[in-house]
């Protein structure tokens, strides 16, 4: 029983870190999250740990997914090329440790638009697609940042139930 409440002790810290990890996409967010619902369930083993390891796992991916999926349909619509991104994380990555807590968005929008710019050679122009693409990524996060809360939960009743019950 001492290992089952040190295992989801430290299990809920890792959900806390997969869901800030979605938010400041410094740490493997919706992986993290999976895998701490998973070795939950590996050291109960009881029908309760998978039931919640599937569903968790299922609404971890749905989010992922989904994030991935609707932030690469609104780039492709607007034609923001990938390098264009690629761009924007370099720069949030170098932002992130010169500016703390909000160099990563700072600096990731900010080269984005530079990016933008350059290809563009128009600053209106610029401005409206790196906008579309802040938003596209914005709304992925939220999807998948809902999505990790719904594991979350769906996991906090299981703790619930599993040593309430």
């Amino acid at each position: 029983m001492e290992a089952q409440v040190i295992t989801t002790v430290i299990c809920g810290l890792l959900i806390a870190v997969g869901i800030a990890g979605i938010v400041v996409p410094v740490l493997p967010g919706s992986i993290t999250i999976a895998a701490s619902v998973l070795i939950w369930a590996l050291v109960l083993q009881s029908t309760l740990g998978w039931v919640v390891f599937g569903l968790g796992a299922v609404l971890v991916a749905i989010g992922a997914g989904a994030s991935a999926v609707l932030t690469g349909k609104r780039l492709k619509a607007r034609r923001i090329p990938n390098h264009s991104i690629v761009v924007g994380i370099v720069a949030g990555l170098v932002g992130m440790f010169v500016i703390p807590v909000l160099g990563l968005f700072i600096g990731f929008a900010a080269g984005l638009l530079l990016s933008e710019y350059v290809r563009q050679r128009d600053f209106g122009l610029a401005l409206a697609s790196s906008g579309v693409a802040l938003k596209a990524m914005g709304i992925g996060i939220l999807v998948e940042l809902g999505c990790a809360f719904a594991a979350g939960s769906i996991w906090t009743i299981g703790v619930l139930v599993h040593f309430f019950a």
